[in-house]
């Protein structure tokens, strides 16, 4: 079953300061070339738009979601995913499979550098930390050894 939204009654429910709406913004003013090429010419039409799928897969990754499944399933009970659609179906989760290893694999360190650095323009990054992972992991092989 698709939920339609009102514009209206959307408009009321999600704050005009939510990241959800910046993250629609930024994704609509990016360069979406890269992502573009990764659609093959030969085919056909997919039944999302490339960049409605970017805008809710760097979406749940922003609310922590990571599997196709509850991507698909957030598409379906969400409001802000709903949002995110715009009126269109909610993709299944092999679409986001598909999309996650075949298209966005192909273009997402020159799609994520864009969005890095738009944010760093409008100041929601500053660069003032480092995080640096130094967990040392004992090695099988050697009691001794860490990797």
């Amino acid at each position: 079953m698709q939920l339609f939204i009102d514009e209206r009654f959307a408009e009321k429910i999600i704050p005009a300061d939510d990241s959800v709406r910046l993250l629609d913004q930024m994704i609509e003013e990016m360069n979406l070339t890269p992502l573009m090429r990764a659609y093959s010419e030969l085919g056909r039409k997919p039944a999302t738009a490339p960049s409605t799928m970017l805008k809710i897969y760097v979406y749940a990754n922003m609310e922590n979601i990571y599997s196709s499944r509850d991507i698909a399933s957030a598409c379906r009970r969400d409001i802000n995913f709903i949002w995110l659609l715009n009126g269109a179906a909610a993709p299944n989760h092999h679409e986001f499979a598909r999309f996650r290893t075949q298209r966005l694999s192909q273009c997402a360190e020159e799609l994520f550098f864009q969005i890095v650095e738009e944010l760093k323009e409008i100041g929601e990054i500053k660069f003032e930390h480092l995080f640096v992972n130094g967990t040392k992991i004992e090695a099988n092989a050697n009691k001794y050894n860490f990797v």
